[in-house]
């Protein structure tokens, strides 16, 4: 029987394979707290990675979004190689740490407009070339999701998931699904992700399902939500709810509730969006996003634990 992800000290993890991964989270009970972090932006602490930032508030697993395979930057690492970036952001935070990567479907474009920042580059495509050199370079999970306006759609998720699958089997934990509409207006409100759609990325080999967090998206309720969240623990899947709405930067009254109506859907894991500025979201939120769903003991354990144990 595995250690609980709880209760994991930064060489657990770091030994951990993408099955362990799993087993260690679903041990966990819908106790841990996964931040998105930016690394490409000025860090909020100006010589302090955000994802240091974020792991020392609280944060569980570390999401790298932006991060561009080809040429790959965390601004406040000290001098890294290219290929060790990842590596590193894992040595200084102790934390399992994936990246984001985003599928397009042939012929598909995004219904709206993006800010250039968000403009998909050819190192954040989810193409089985970038997996395995993000896999080459440390990392611990694989995010299949669409950043604002660059047009993924749960078709190319779907068909990404199973070229990963396939080629990496057990090795890497595969987390997909949308947190919002990511430039699809099909694919808005309830339409982000359906019943449908959970027993696809099943199907495909997703370990985890991502879905919006009730109250994020218009129209996401805490009923819709855990009746996907069930679809999903009944096929033998984790679940992810995602705020990825930029209420990350809201006041920390609202995250509680947030926090509190992901609990109720059942969720494995509790993420917190980058854009409470732009970077991370706010530290008071990690920290009582953090509170709500385990207290202040297991809260204060993830901030006080030595990344040297």
């Amino acid at each position: 029987m595995g250690k609980r992800y709880l209760d994991c000290t930064a060489s657990e993890i770091r030994r951990m394979n993408g099955k362990e991964l799993a087993d260690a989270i679903a041990g966990s009970e819908g106790r841990l707290l996964v931040c998105e972090t930016i690394g490409a932006v000025r860090p909020m602490l100006g010589d302090v990675t955000n994802a240091e930032f974020a792991a020392a508030m609280g944060a569980d697993l570390i999401i790298l979004n932006l991060f561009d395979v080809h040429a790959p930057v965390i601004q406040g690492l000290p001098d890294t190689a290219p290929e060790d970036v990842i590596r590193e952001v894992k040595r200084l935070t102790g934390r399992a740490v994936g990246i984001n990567l985003e599928p397009l479907e042939d012929g598909v474009e995004s219904s709206v407009g993006t800010n250039s920042e968000w403009k998909l580059t050819s190192g954040r495509a989810g193409t089985l070339e970038n997996a395995e050199k993000a896999v080459a370079m440390g990392a611990d999970f694989i995010v299949l999701t669409g950043n604002p306006g660059v047009g993924v759609t749960n078709r190319a998720i779907t068909q990404t998931l199973k070229k990963y699958r396939e080629a990496f089997g057990d090795r890497i934990l595969l987390v997909a699904g949308k947190m919002h509409a990511a430039g699809i207006l099909s694919e808005s409100g309830e339409k982000i992700i359906t019943e449908e759609d959970v027993r696809a990325f099943a199907e495909a080999g997703a370990d985890v399902i991502l879905m919006p967090a009730p109250g994020t998206v218009p129209g996401i309720t805490t009923e819709y939500i855990r009746r996907l969240v069930s679809c999903a623990h009944e096929l033998g899947k984790l679940t992810l709810t995602a705020i990825g709405t930029s209420q990350e930067g809201a006041d920390t009254a609202t995250i509680r509730e947030i926090a509190l109506m992901c609990k109720m859907t059942g969720t494995d894991l509790h993420h917190l969006g980058d854009s409470g500025y732009v970077g991370m979201a706010l530290p008071e939120n990690i920290l009582e996003y953090g509170k709500v769903i385990r207290g202040v003991r297991h809260t204060y354990h993830r901030m006080a634990s030595s990344i040297n144990r």
